[in-house]
């Protein structure tokens, strides 16, 4: 039982409007809320069923009437003082929380059934955390320590969180004190023989215990009898699990709440009546416990096992659930987790063929893996019930294959639009169709030519045009062959970044250029190459590397021929993502070393005179060709900082990419540029989001860009720059002059000089 004397987010007040205690329903997620009077006196209580149930019986509703009208003034509640023992009693499969009153009537704290999350060890077991995976070795050792252990091993190396044991006192436990009788039943006699034999000692388990503990997997142990319950708190185990055998055992659960450690409970061979009177137990006993849906059969009939309860049995525990599954296979357990299971149970061993019916439906360690694996990504998968939003790699595949609202007339500035000038076309890179009524009727702000898109910042009152920027250091744009020189002549940048696809490898660069520039220029690779070819100097297939090399060779040969073109130019920089992806998960670390040779080893057979090449940092999730990959090298600060250090190799930070991945590997971002700074030649400046939302407009993410321009001005003061936003060529470059707008209140030479004012004297 919790006691919660917040009480925020359950008050209402009596004279409030309906709607507003609908509204505090909606938010506490607690489905109920407290009126009080003017004087804090509780008058009456509503939860979300009463609510529906007064919408029901009425033809019309009144949102605005008092809810004092419809609160239940029949209402459990208790004394703020009485013990928790005459509190607990209160609490039923409906009533999960009953408020606490002082001696005059005011609502003073809330008392809750349940206590969320459930803690066990260094895990949570909540709505809001990946599921508790259980390796239930139970006596799958078959009376073997060395066994055991080797279980334990490959339980971890499975990727289970936990590995169950069960325990017995069989002098206790048994009528004939655990000995051979032939006059019992055929399934008694089998299984008292099983455990006779295959049962460890006490000091023999805790050893098993030890090991658990040695190799970072959480010990926990099914206790069959007081005495074991004993033993086992003695032993300092943190929790307890409760077979189905025993969810009536009414005493072995009056053992375990004497412990105060969390239960974890079966539910099998228990009709919902014995499952409601034990949780009543439970609940009066102030334990912490997570209920577990169960079919006890072994093996378990698919039209026996009933997943649709895991619902039910939410409603009658009022917290988290589970699944212990004795099914074939692990299938079942992944629907488990799509139908809200936070626990999950499988039995597990090294052979199905060993004697004991628990090896016939355990897992082996390849299979239990296998589950695990599927699991994390069925959590990930289910996300969140909020507002749907377009995913990163939604708007990518939006851009190429939806359409756009396009000109489809030459429009003077100022010309009012009418709907015979604008069509339907493709790409999706404009404002999508259903923005037409928004945009017919408005007056065009700028000239528009017959085949333009038309964007957001049509609809808007004040569009953001290009100017001259201050910055403290070299800073471009984003470019193509096509659009340079329009988007050039628009402010005063020192270079250009040309960010090339795989077809301007083959374009004749006089058709582009015909007269030297007063710029100086950076080259970005293309990461994608005919043939579906990723760049990837990794790459384990020695013809898939050699592809690469040959593939950034002629980005290189490019890059020295455009140098012709431009009076600044001096070495010019050749940004490159230099690879190590995979297509179905990240890779262990331990596979990095040889990765990050690859790569060096791939890059010295490139000829680069003339130009320096850079090796990107990359996100762990990065998008191509519309889809999603698993990046793993160039995304730890560490391994990335040494690959520098190794092969002479400078960086382009992507502040995008590299806060995705401190995001990912929950490390401090100042931290990660603290360890590459050494290695800093290029910037990306772009705002992020998450683990894989890349390119966000500056100040639309999670980057704090004040705290970064200070930490950059004092680590990479000379780095160039670019502001990288997805599509922000669109419109002319609109996404790019928003945010030099933005990053020049940060990243101007006065805003370097007064970071520098601040920066504490040499030696201090």
């Amino acid at each position: 039982m919790d006691i919660d004397r917040d009480l925020s987010r359950y008050i209402v007040y009596a004279e409030e409007s309906i709607s507003e205690a609908l509204k505090k329903l909606n938010d506490n997620k607690a489905r109920i809320v407290f009126s009080l009077t003017e004087r804090g006196l509780l008058e009456g209580v509503l939860t979300d069923g009463d609510l529906r149930r007064w919408i029901m019986k009425r033809e019309s509703v009144d949102p605005n009437a008092p809810v004092c009208r419809i609160t239940n003034k029949q209402f459990t509640f208790a004394y703020h003082d009485d013990p928790p023992e005459k509190i607990g009693l209160l609490f039923s499969d409906r009533t999960v929380q009953v408020p606490l009153i002082d001696q005059f009537g005011r609502l003073v704290a809330v008392a809750t059934s349940y206590a969320q999350p459930v803690r066990i060890g260094r895990f949570e077991i909540s709505a809001e955390t990946p599921a508790f995976l259980i390796a239930e070795i139970g006596i799958n050792h078959n009376g073997s320590v060395d066994l055991a252990k080797r279980l334990v091993d490959h339980a971890v190396e499975a990727g289970a969180d936990c590995a169950k044991f069960q325990m017995r006192n069989l002098r206790t436990l048994y009528r004939n004190e655990g000995a051979d009788d032939v006059k019992e039943d055929l399934g008694a006699q089998y299984v008292l023989d099983l455990i006779s034999r295959f049962s460890l000692t006490s000091e023999e388990m805790f050893s098993v215990f030890d090991h658990c503990q040695a190799r970072g997997i959480l010990p926990l142990c099914t206790p069959w009898d007081v005495e074991s319950v004993q033993a086992l708190d003695e032993y300092g185990m943190g929790a307890y699990k409760v077979a189905s055998a025993d969810l009536t055992n009414h005493e072995l659960l009056r053992a375990i709440a004497k412990t105060r450690k969390p239960a974890i409970v079966s539910t099998g061979m228990s009709s919902e009546a014995e499952i409601a009177e034990s949780v009543a137990l439970l609940r009066r006993l102030n334990v912490r416990y997570v209920l577990l849906h169960c079919n006890s059969t072994y093996p378990a009939p698919f039209k026996d096992i009933n997943l649709r309860y895991i619902d039910r049995l939410h409603e009658i525990s009022g917290g988290p659930v589970g699944y212990s599954g004795h099914e074939r296979g692990w299938h079942v357990a992944v629907a488990a987790i799509a139908r809200g299971a936070k626990v999950i149970e499988k039995h597990f061993t090294l052979d199905r063929a060993m004697e004991g019916n628990d090896h016939k439906v355990s897992l082996l360690p390849d299979e239990f893996r296998a589950m695990v694996r599927a699991i994390r990504d069925v959590e990930e998968a289910l996300g969140s019930a909020g507002e749907r939003r377009v995913s990163p790699g939604e708007a990518m595949n939006r851009e190429a294959l939806a359409k756009s609202l396009v000109v489809a007339q030459d429009i003077a500035a100022g010309a009012l639009i009418t709907a015979e000038m604008v069509t339907i076309k493709s790409p999706g890179r404009g404002l999508q169709p259903n923005r037409m009524e928004q945009l017919v009727g408005r007056n065009a702000q700028r000239a528009m030519k017959a085949g333009d898109f038309f964007f957001e910042s049509d609809l808007a009152d004040r569009r953001v045009e290009a100017r001259p920027y201050s910055f403290a250091r070299p800073w471009g744009i984003p470019v193509r062959f096509h659009d340079y020189t329009e988007l050039a002549a628009k402010s005063n940048m020192d270079f250009l970044e040309f960010h090339l696809s795989y077809k301007d490898l083959d374009e004749d660069l006089s058709l582009h250029f015909n007269e030297r520039l007063d710029f100086d220029f950076t080259v970005h690779s293309p990461d994608l190459f005919r043939g579906d070819h990723i760049l990837d100097f990794a790459a384990k297939d020695p013809d898939y590397r050699q592809r690469s090399i040959t593939e950034l060779q002629r980005v290189v040969d490019l890059t020295l021929s455009l140098s012709r073109y431009f009076k600044a130019s001096r070495k010019p920089l050749v940004i490159v993502s230099l690879g190590g992806f995979t297509k179905e998960r990240h890779l262990d670390p331990a596979e990095k070393a040889a990765m990050y040779d690859r790569v060096g080893h791939a890059l010295s057979q490139v000829k680069a005179d003339g130009v320096e090449i850079i090796a990107q940092t990359l996100p762990p999730f990065p998008w191509y060709i519309g889809g999603q990959l698993f990046c793993n090298l160039f995304v730890d600060p560490v391994d990335t900082a040494k690959f520098c250090a190794d092969f002479n190799t400078r960086l382009c930070l992507d502040i995008s990419h590299s806060r995705l991945a401190t995001n990912f590997l929950k490390l401090s971002f100042k931290d990660f540029i603290d360890i590459v700074a050494p290695h800093i030649a290029h910037l990306h400046i772009v705002d992020a989001t998450g683990v894989d939302g890349e390119g966000v407009q500056i100040g639309e993410g999670e980057i704090d860009f004040a705290a970064l321009a200070e930490q950059l001005s004092r680590v990479a003061p000379r780095a160039s720059f670019i502001p990288e936003i997805w599509q922000g060529h669109k419109n002319y470059g609109e996404g790019f002059w928003v945010a030099c707008e933005r990053l020049e209140k940060w990243f101007s030479t006065a805003a370097a000089e007064s970071a520098v004012s601040r920066m504490p004297e040499s030696g201090s």
